[in-house]
């Protein structure tokens, strides 16, 4: 018998995986888990039914949440993760020497239990020593820590349950005290498809803060439409302005100094979302 997953992406539209094995299938304190072997993508992480991440195509996501904003930002040393527990970002965070400390804070510690055991390739570097990992509410981390960091990055689940307050405009004001002087942050805001009011809801509250706002994307096969955002914010440094020549080549696999800004170049029905 053949076992499939299907992700409602809409009420009328999904995605759908065959399943080789189950691995984890519980509800922790915060959200339905479950982590799946497909014989399409590999081990693959799901909350509350949407898929998080998958061995296969996860490194597009992971280093474009870190990547423009860190070759972006000229010294980025004390980095925050909010959210993130599959430890993804945290691994591109890394490769960047700069770099002294990276905090990931997520809310649920079971995010980052199962992905050390199931996704080793991805959360394996949540135990170097320039990282520290607390089982913690983003929300509240954030408006307890003032000008602190240099760069902040949002990587949360889809609005709903306990990523919803990460969406609301008191969050990136709160981002925003936690920021230093020339500070900056990123977070992914969904697909132009099936969440357009989003990405203009997003846009227009960072603008009320940020002096400079730009929207990025990226494909991203197993989440929604395939066409996904992201949203950076900035007090002092423009990512189009950064000079090609001084980005360094990374050990990166969609990530590279040519498309950092080519990134920001939005097909029009998704700019006309951020005017």
């Amino acid at each position: 018998m053949e076992l499939w997953f299907t992700e409602k992406q809409t009420p009328a539209f999904g995605i759908t995986a065959k399943i080789k094995q189950t691995y984890v299938n519980e509800k922790t304190d915060f959200q339905d888990l479950a982590m799946v072997e497909t014989e399409e993508f590999g081990n693959m992480l799901l909350l509350d039914g949407m898929v998080m991440t998958t061995e296969k195509d996860e490194f597009v996501y992971h280093e474009m949440v870190a990547h423009p904003v860190l070759n972006t930002h000229p010294n980025p040393k004390h980095v925050l993760v909010v959210g993130g527990g599959d430890g993804g970002v945290i691994r591109e965070i890394i490769k960047h020497p700069e770099v002294e400390k990276a905090v990931l804070v997520d809310i649920d510690g079971k995010v980052i239990e199962y992905s050390k055991k199931y996704l080793p390739s991805i959360a394996g570097k949540l135990e170097d020593p320039r990282v520290e990992v607390h089982v913690n509410d983003g929300f509240m981390h954030i408006h307890e820590h003032k000008n602190e960091y240099d760069v902040i990055m949002v990587d949360s689940t889809e609005p709903v349950g306990p990523a919803a307050p990460l969406f609301e405009r008191g969050f990136y004001q709160g981002i925003f005290e936690a920021l230093k002087d020339d500070g900056m942050f990123v977070a992914q805001t969904d697909n132009p498809w099936f969440k357009a009011d989003l990405i203009q809801k997003v846009n227009r509250d960072v603008k009320e803060i940020f002096p400079i706002v730009r929207v990025y994307g990226a494909n991203i096969p197993t989440y929604p439409s395939g066409l996904w955002t992201f949203t950076l914010g900035s007090k002092k440094y423009d990512p189009l302005e950064v000079n090609e020549a001084d980005i360094p080549e990374m050990d990166t696999k969609y990530y590279t100094p040519r498309l950092h800004k080519a990134a920001f170049v939005l097909p029009k029905f998704v700019e006309d979302l951020t005017k």
